[in-house]
């Protein structure tokens, strides 16, 4: 059976500034929240995969695979080092040379503007996401950025992943050394809701601030981890289990929702009110999150496995068995089944019909080199073409994905594990900076040629 997909489907690769561009003091760049957090490995990105310096030969990487979509981030730190104030013009220089060098090649770029890495003077001035004041100060940033690199730049992506610089950032008791930046206690659970609220405000605002500035028509999206739930068994009663379950699934209630419909679901609500936890809103807030968007930009790395059970809720949530499938993370459950189900509940629980595009999807795996210097990283290839050909059979089905962008075109520095997880197509050598593609960079080459599964 054919696994074709649409003539203009875009077929891409990820990374995010912080991740792999080094150059920590580089051209007046101020320090982020991440440069120095604790990693559990006790390792900084101040060298990373040194983008910043071999962004040139890395660009060429992507057109000898034959990639021409390139998703990547600008370091808020290097366009303005305390988060506000004057624009350091060596650091948009650099994001310049990168488009400029992107476009020369035939890739284009997909921006995100925000991935992870604040000013840590914004921490320290009033909280970071603890304050509304994030909100606007993200708004200005991005009217800089887009005004700048507008003429050249069509897809902008807002925010990547709220809920791992909220959720996962901000602690009710003490931080442990997996906690992200800026590993904060908030004291209570209402407060990290609150950074989110705080959060989606900024999403808002930055897409108002991002139509505003534009020079020439764009495209604007945000990108959410969203919680994939996916029916144990395909009958009507497991899959209305896990649609009902959709909504209140994770984070989904509280962060996606005021995105797509102006308000937070009635199940997270009543959960959320009857705990005590809901974050408090100000009069005009709903209107500000709930924009038009041209697309949301979904990261699938797993989902969870739901069945219709005899419950108040009408569905139960599945623990995985210890032998359960996993690839190299502790939450890296292969459940390729997500990439259908989470496209369909998009439209049939959120009522959602606008564009889709897979930002992330990808896996850590054991990657060793060989004698012969080869990454045979098979166990990779098997995630990616399983999830593929879920992802085939969304759109296949109707369901409007538009394109996929594979993480991460190198190995990088994996947030708080430091260096000892590879998410690449790329091995990278952090010692000497050599390049080799893996065994799945060959076989998602000839994924994009043939633009289908293979």
């Amino acid at each position: 059976m054919s696994r074709t997909f649409p003539t203009d489907f875009a077929w891409g690769v990820a990374t995010s500034a912080h991740q792999i561009e080094g150059a920590f003091t580089a051209d007046g760049r101020g320090p982020s929240v991440w440069d120095h957090h604790r990693t559990r490995t006790g390792e900084t990105a101040a060298v990373a995969n040194d983008h910043y310096h071999r962004y040139e030969e890395d660009l060429d990487l992507l057109v000898a695979l034959g990639i021409r979509h390139y998703r990547l981030s600008i370091a808020w730190p290097r366009i303005l080092p305390t988060g506000t104030g004057a624009v350091n013009a060596a650091g948009l220089g650099f994001y310049d040379r990168l488009i400029d060098a992107c476009l020369a090649r035939g890739i284009r770029p997909h921006v995100t503007l925000y991935h992870w890495d604040h000013p840590q003077a914004l921490e320290e001035r009033y909280g970071g996401f603890r304050s509304r004041r994030m909100a606007d100060d993200l708004a200005d940033y991005a009217t800089v950025v887009v005004r700048h690199l507008g003429d050249r730049v069509t897809d902008w992506f807002t925010l990547n992943e709220i809920a791992c610089v909220t959720n996962h950032s901000y602690t009710v008791g003490p931080p442990s050394i997996g906690t992200h930046a800026p590993a904060v206690q908030v004291g209570s659970q209402q407060a990290i809701h609150q950074t989110i609220h705080h959060a989606l405000l900024a999403h808002g605002r930055m897409t108002q601030a991002i139509r505003a500035a534009t020079p020439r028509p764009c495209r604007v999206a945000l990108v959410d981890n969203t919680a994939a739930t996916v029916p144990l068994t395909e009958t009507p009663a497991d899959i209305a289990a896990a649609r009902a379950a959709f909504p209140s699934a994770w984070l989904n209630g509280l962060l996606l929702w005021p995105v797509l419909t102006g308000r937070w679901s009635p199940a997270w609500e009543a959960a959320a009110g009857a705990a005590g936890t809901l974050p408090i809103v100000e009069p005009g807030d709903f209107a500000v999150i709930h924009q038009p968007l041209d697309a949301l930009g979904l990261n699938v790395y797993s989902g969870t496995v739901v069945r219709a059970a005899d419950t108040p809720s009408g569905f139960q949530e599945l623990p995985f068995p210890a032998a359960y499938p996993r690839l190299a993370m502790p939450w890296l459950r292969l459940v390729p089944e997500a990439m259908y189900w989470l496209p369909r509940f998009l439209r049939e629980a959120a009522a959602f019909r606008g564009d889709l595009v897979i930002t992330e999807n990808g896996c850590a795996a054991e990657d060793e080199l060989t004698p012969q210097g080869e990454v045979l990283d098979l166990d990779r290839i098997h995630y990616l073409r399983q999830h593929l050909g879920q992802l085939h059979r969304a759109v296949a089905e109707g369901y409007p994905v538009r394109g996929y962008f594979l993480w991460s075109f190198l190995d990088n520095f994996e947030w708080s594990w430091g260096f000892a997880k590879r998410f690449g197509i790329v091995w990278t050598s952090f010692g000497t900076q050599e390049r080799i593609p893996k065994a799945s960079a060959r076989w998602y080459a000839e994924v994009i040629r043939a633009n289908g599964v293979v």
